[in-house]
């Protein structure tokens, strides 16, 4: 059996963990969480750290030989090409400010290849989950990315303007947002799985870090869509990330690349 069949049991064992760690979350939801500031300036709470020990635990005793690497504890090693990756709270600043947009994100990486992928939103009860040749599916019910023919019909999520600036993505941003219908914000994860779920054509983060996107590559590879950087590359390394469908990807990319 090669490493990428029989994926179902991990796919399970994802969803299953995500949701209990997410209902872990909700107990500190709107409950005046006492918010910390990390060295990169974000925020960090006790929840987010109460998750991913829960998390951790888990996946240690159940497959002990299995890698993790995780947003507050770094990386752990393993024995083998199994590597778990993990953020126990994604859009922690969506969290702490009470907005129910805020993720619990967990991949399963083998060989180097995300596979499996969930990713829950505790506070909306939403699960969007997938796995190599599983299809994806959103709260049971099969997912697709929008058939929309042209940006200028369709949605463009991003998480924070101000972060196109800071990284020098501004001209593309703004070709972007211009040519598209609408431009919605405070995305995070969310616009991820919006993209996924066909509720919107296009999500733009100019920074990412590994366990920002890692289920969002095959939940968007079965989906039927893009999730990779922005010169075209399907790789949640790329320092950024863009999801989006296989129809509207050339348009992006052009407008992306275009001086």
């Amino acid at each position: 059996m090669s490493a990428t069949q029989g994926l179902r049991h991990h796919l399970d064992f994802a969803t299953t963990l995500a949701y209990e760690a997410g209902r872990m979350t909700l107990g500190y939801f709107r409950n005046g969480v006492r918010t910390e500031t990390k060295e990169d300036e974000s925020p960090v709470t006790v929840a987010d750290r109460e998750a991913e020990r829960m998390i951790r635990a888990r996946i240690s005793e159940r497959y002990p030989s299995h890698a993790i690497l995780g947003e507050e504890y770094g990386p752990e090693a393993g024995a083998g090409s199994y590597r778990w990756i993990v953020d126990p709270i994604d859009g922690t600043l969506a969290f702490v400010r009470g907005v129910p947009l805020y993720a619990v994100l967990i991949a399963l990486e083998i060989e180097g290849v995300c596979e499996v992928g969930a990713a829950y939103f505790p506070a909306l009860d939403e699960m969007v989950h997938a796995a190599t040749g599983e299809g994806c599916y959103c709260n049971g019910r099969r997912a697709r990315v929008s058939q929309v023919q042209s940006l200028s019909e369709g949605i463009v999520a991003f998480t924070d303007a101000k972060g196109f600036e800071a990284y020098g993505r501004e001209p593309e941003w703004d070709r972007l947002r211009r040519a598209a219908r609408y431009a919605r914000g405070w995305s995070d994860a969310y616009g991820h799985a919006l993209v996924a779920t066909g509720r919107a054509e296009v999500m733009l983060d100019p920074a990412m870090n590994p366990w920002d996107c890692a289920p969002f590559a095959p939940i968007l590879r079965e989906a039927g869509g893009y999730l990779g950087d922005w010169s075209g590359r399907e790789t949640i390394y790329g320092g950024e990330a863009l999801s989006t469908s296989r129809v509207l990807l050339p348009e992006v990319l052009d407008l992306v690349r275009r001086e």
